[in-house]
């Protein structure tokens, strides 16, 4: 059953204990990448191939998750600053050893297109943390095939 986490704000993605940042430049402008993450939630599983569902929560001040292999996050937006930031906090998981997460997406003109940075900072049990040192490369992988394939959609309109 899900757990509740310590509720960290967003300067959390500064501190964190494990901080994996990750960054792709897209051909979409800022503005379609931030209406995309922010405003169609119900839209994530559609682009990133990990997430099953998403849907906005509480008037759109909460969020849930569920990924495949039966992950489920319940969390709260803590920026939706358009275009430039999106981020939220993960209040309850079923993830073991999970003890405070944030993800930060920032979004920067790059030319006629967007540099798009995804900030994973957690912490956890030193399990947790060591598992996430492994998980790097695959969660690197999985942001960059979920941001080209965002801007294989954006492109289509």
């Amino acid at each position: 059953m899900a757990r509740r986490l310590r509720p960290v704000d967003i300067d959390f993605v500064g501190t964190a204990p494990v901080r994996l940042v990750f960054a792709r430049d897209v051909a979409a402008s800022p503005e379609r990448v931030f209406s995309a993450l922010a405003e169609d939630v119900p839209g994530w599983p559609q682009w990133f191939s990990a997430v099953t569902l998403a849907r906005s929560t509480d008037g759109g001040a909460g969020r849930e998750i569920r990924l495949r292999g039966g992950t489920r996050f319940d969390e709260t937006v803590l920026v939706a600053k358009g275009p430039e930031v999106y981020a939220y906090r993960v209040d309850a998981t079923n993830a073991p050893g999970a003890r405070a997460l944030v993800e930060e997406w920032r979004l920067a003109p790059r030319g006629t297109g967007t540099r798009v940075q995804w900030t994973f900072a957690a912490d956890g049990t030193a399990a947790f943390r060591w598992v996430l040192g492994l998980a790097r490369v695959g969660l690197g992988r999985a942001f960059r095939d979920a941001v080209t394939s965002l801007d294989r959609r954006l492109a289509k309109g």
